[in-house]
Order: C-alpha cells, then structure tokens, then sequence
C-alpha cells in the first residue's frame, strides 16, 4: 500500500499537535509549579518572623528581670559568692 501525500501531511499536523499539546502541558505545569513555589516563599517568610517573634518572647520570659520577681515571690533569692560551690569532677568520672 502506497502513503499519498494528504497522508504525509495528516502525520505530520498530528505530531505538530502531539508536540505542541506536550509544550503546553508543560508549561502550565510549570506555571502552576512557580505558583507553588512563590506561595511556599511567603510562607516561609511568615514562619521565619513568627519564629523570630517567639525567640524574642522566649528571650524575655528567661531573663533575670522576668524571672526575679517570680522567684523572689517563691522565696528565692541570689546567692551571694560565700553560697556558691563549684563543683570539681575527677578524671574518672568525666568518662562517659
């Protein structure tokens, strides 16, 4: 069986779409993929300034001038240096 020319022609116009629909797919895809991407971004930026935010309380919640008053209120208070022991640990005892 002979291929005429209408044949050659049909072939090729649908590899042409085959190829081009391919192009297109991918090219939403990534659009879509950039669209992904740029959402994940501001979200990271917001997870990073929350994050920064909770160190900052974090930060001011450990601090002595938080944490006097309660433990003033607890019946603590600073030790002055004749109340502090250092401890000294033998060689033997630094091994794990």
């Amino acid at each position: 069986m002979k291929v005429k020319g209408r044949h050659h022609l049909l072939f090729w116009l649908l590899l042409f779409l085959v190829v081009a629909g391919g192009i297109v797919a991918r090219q939403n895809a990534s659009i879509a993929a950039a669209g992904r991407l740029s959402r994940l971004r501001e979200e990271r930026t917001t997870l990073e300034a929350r994050r920064a935010d909770l160190t900052g309380q974090i930060r001011e919640a450990s601090s002595r001038r938080a944490l006097a008053p309660v433990a003033e209120a607890l019946g603590l208070h600073e030790p002055s240096d004749s109340e502090v022991n250092y401890l000294k640990l033998s060689a033997d005892a630094r091994r794990p």
